[in-house]
């Protein structure tokens, strides 16, 4: 927690202990064990939304760690240790013990620990540039189009846009375009009269008055069908929305968060989407980038992933430096939602180990098969590998190979977008041909 003229960069344990009245202000020995972790990690943090709801702490005692969670802040007990570890020690109360000569890995677990509560994990400059723009956004009413590929945070996004909002105390509605029946759609969404179709036994209110005073996420709106979308134009310009079987409109006054995975523009060229309604949604758009794109992510979301899956005693309580690399030298198509499938596989694998380990990161099969591109190297037949480590070298090498194979043969573009050296692509190639996974005509040296 902040104190009024601190700046982002100054340590926050001693403002955030001493502004306690029943706390002790640590000693300045003590404050300067965390600084240079906060220091470099505090800078990264998005605004005062989130480094207002944390308190930090040299081993914060549990009474004084209860009493903040229960003022609906996260307390966060810091502590230096051989054996680092990241656990919840109750409601909004986490622990952190690190070793300071890793302190990127701590930074990464002390971004993933302040985002307690659904707020947006992000360390990337990009996402950190985006997250200060939606809360630029948040203060007004406009319409937001969110749009990015499948799993990249869609919903998350929406979400604290409408937290920082003046509607944060009303409803959040979240729909599904593409998972409601098309012949149920407009009742579900602009609710009927008791009898206005067959089986409407009851009146409903529909989601958009189920929003009234807050905000209504239309995910996958890409997926509207025709006959709804000048309706939902209706409902967006004025304000207004006819429940099936209904003669007068009612009133309804709604922040739409609309989200797609589409391309609107080229869906309104194809005639599938209503240019007026892309214009009505298109106020202010926000594009979410792949998560390849954005590398600075991963290692605080995977933190943050090992902190929600993990928590009993006995399981992993920190990401080794390797597996961490592993996991960002890895393209994610799948983004963010495969990340957590790995991180979910891991704790499993890693079973009573203290730490995950590259042996117990096993990535997904990639759902469509990339073609092989001309100059980029064949990845030879598989046998069945004998251990974790094997599975693991394994899913590298395709995901290397994958890569480099869109990125037509392109070294440089590959370890670009795996986001390594050149030089350290080079060395998993030889490895990769030392293995024998490696066609000799693929010409990897």
């Amino acid at each position: 927690m902040t104190t009024p003229g601190q700046t982002t960069g100054e340590a926050m344990i001693r403002p955030a202990m001493a502004s306690r009245p029943n706390a002790t202000a640590p000693a300045d020995g003590d404050s300067a064990l965390h600084d240079i972790l906060i220091g470099m990690t505090v800078p990264l943090m998005g605004g005062s939304w989130q480094r207002d709801r944390i308190v930090l702490g040299d081993r914060l005692p549990p009474a004084m760690a209860a009493g903040i969670a229960r003022g609906g802040k996260v307390a966060i007990a810091l502590a230096h240790a051989d054996t680092p570890a990241l656990a919840q020690a109750g409601t909004n109360r986490i622990t952190l013990s690190y070793d300071p000569a890793q302190l990127a890995e701590a930074r990464a677990a002390l971004i993933a620990a302040s985002a307690q509560g659904g707020w947006p994990v992000a360390g990337d400059p990009q996402s950190l540039a985006l997250l200060t723009l939606a809360e630029r956004i948040a203060a007004s009413d406009i319409p937001v189009l969110l749009e990015g590929p499948t799993g990249t945070g869609k919903e998350v996004l929406a979400r604290f846009v409408h937290r920082l909002s003046g509607r944060a105390q009303g409803p959040f509605v979240a729909v599904n375009c593409a998972a409601m029946p098309e012949a149920m759609l407009e009742a579900l969404l602009f609710g009927h009269k008791k009898g206005a179709f067959t089986g409407a036994a009851e009146a409903a209110e529909g989601l958009f008055r189920a929003a009234d005073g807050g905000t209504l996420l239309l995910d996958e709106i890409g997926e509207l069908p025709l006959a709804l979308q000048s309706k939902m134009l209706r409902a967006l310009q004025e304000g207004e929305i006819l429940p099936l079987g209904a003669t007068r409109p009612i009133k309804v006054d709604v922040r739409v968060v609309a989200a797609t995975n589409r391309q609107l523009a080229a869906e309104v060229e194809a005639g599938r989407f209503r240019e007026d309604l892309l214009y009505r949604l298109n106020v202010f758009p926000l594009a979410l980038p792949a998560l390849r794109d954005r590398p600075g992510d991963i290692a605080p979301l995977a933190f943050a992933m090992l902190l929600r899956h993990a928590p009993a005693p006995g399981q992993p309580g920190w990401l080794s430096p390797e597996a961490l690399a592993a996991l960002e030298a890895h393209p994610w198509p799948g983004n963010v939602r495969e990340l957590e499938n790995v991180i979910r596989r891991a704790i499993l694998l890693a079973g009573g180990a203290a730490a995950i380990a590259p042996g117990h990161i096993v990535f997904d099969t990639a759902v469509r098969p990339v073609a092989e591109a001309a100059g980029a190297p064949a990845l030879t037949r598989i046998t069945a590998p004998r251990s974790l480590s094997d599975v693991a070298f394994a899913s590298e090498a395709r995901a290397i190979l994958e890569t480099l194979a869109s990125n037509g043969g392109n070294r440089a573009a590959t370890a670009r977008t795996l986001g390594i050296s050149e030089r350290t692509l080079r060395y998993r190639l030889a490895s990769m041909r030392g293995a024998g996974m490696l066609a000799a005509a693929g010409g990897a040296a």
